[in-house]
């Protein structure tokens, strides 16, 4: 199986349309033709997970961060990322890092540390914006049909829990076709006039090369009229962070507790103890303070993330605390969700979870 085989599977399940534009996400090390022997699935490619891969017969790494971050203009220094870098290109080993295309996918890092948590009733904490669009494009009304299902076959139509919806219109249609064209219907040279119907569905952005191939293979006319335009829609099924319920309603300082136990962390920071007690709990892995008003605004009792700052804390009240769980500790079931993905669709490939601790805060 070819590199880009693999790759294919992942972009499918997390599209890197959806990452952070500051983000750098895909394959950044590798021939997407080369074969691969065995993949390492990690959470920071180092130069140790190399050296792991090396020797446990893998040539492609599937990190959750990626290694290739800031721009570089050289590889001539002996930073941590140049070492990683260079040992993998010296071994053809490929890397593949997915960060924040899955942080936004409700199936994403963020579900990982609920389902840790033992969250019931989640849903996306901030659902991302700008990525639903919409198709209008006119048919006649005897391959309306035919369209339509072609279409919902990408996976048009789909918003929310819904699937297959559209709007049709009846209409006429007009046009002239030229002596250079092959008309469909009509005459060379003579305007007319066709009952047609205008269909309009919603569709995500990460398809939309697809439905477009699939609209003109499918439509009967020559020159297909149609456009595509964004909706402001937020979609609840992308985005950052999610909350739910706890499996049942503790004291803050019980919640302080289990959250340390669960995500095997010897220490937490945490705003002021409030009165109130704990029940509806918003988390999202890795750095996330931008998201304490969204957390804030869906009425949560607590928000567990990571690499909070001082002033950050203050957010904190009676009603609403405040829990910085670690970097590492709120995105440590990442590579399993990875790993578990890779192997239900490659279940007879050589995949592999690697045993370095690539965790660079240690706690005294």
């Amino acid at each position: 199986m070819k590199i880009h085989q693999i790759t294919q599977i992942l972009v499918e399940w997390a599209p890197l349309h959806y990452a952070e534009d500051f983000d750098n996400v895909g394959l950044l090390v590798g021939n997407p033709n080369d074969e691969v022997d065995g993949i390492l699935v990690t959470h920071d490619c180092l130069e140790g997970v190399v050296d792991e891969a090396i020797e446990r017969g893998c040539n492609l790494i599937v990190c959750f961060h990626p290694i290739l971050f800031k721009g570089l203009k050289r590889f001539t220094g002996n930073s941590h990322v140049v070492r990683a870098v260079r040992k993998a290109i010296k071994n053809d080993v490929a890397i593949y890092a997915i960060h924040t295309a899955l942080d936004n996918q409700a199936h994403g890092v963020s579900l990982g540390l609920s389902q840790a948590l033992g969250l019931t009733n989640t849903s996306v904490l901030m659902p991302k914006e700008n990525t639903v669009k919409k198709l209008n494009f006119y048919v006649p009304q005897a391959q309306a049909d035919l369209i339509r299902n072609a279409l919902f076959a990408t996976g048009a139509g789909k918003l929310g829990n819904y699937d297959e919806c559209s709007f049709s219109s009846d209409g006429e249609g007009s046009f002239r076709p030229s002596k250079n064209s092959t008309p469909y219907v009509g005459k060379k040279g003579e305007r007319h006039i066709e009952g047609e119907v205008q269909i309009q569905m919603v569709f995500q952005k990460h398809l939309e090369s697809h439905i477009i191939k699939a609209l003109l293979a499918n439509h009967p006319y020559e020159e297909v009229a149609y456009e595509i335009s964004s909706l402001a829609n937020p979609n609840q099924n992308l985005g950052m962070g999610m909350i739910g319920v706890l499996p049942k309603i503790m004291k803050p300082d019980a919640f302080l507790n289990f959250v340390k136990d669960i995500l095997g962390t010897p220490t937490l920071r945490h705003s002021h103890l409030g009165k109130n007690t704990i029940e509806r709990v918003a988390v999202l892995g890795g750095s996330g303070s931008f998201a304490i008003q969204a957390a804030k605004s869906k009425k949560a009792d607590a928000y567990i993330t990571a690499d909070l700052k001082y002033h950050d804390f203050y957010e904190g009240n009676q009603t609403f605390l405040l829990v910085d769980a670690g970097h590492y500790e709120t995105e440590q079931h990442t590579k399993k969700l990875i790993l578990n993905h890779l192997t239900e669709k490659l279940p007879n490939f050589a995949i592999l979870l690697s045993e370095v601790d690539t965790n660079p805060i240690k706690y005294m």
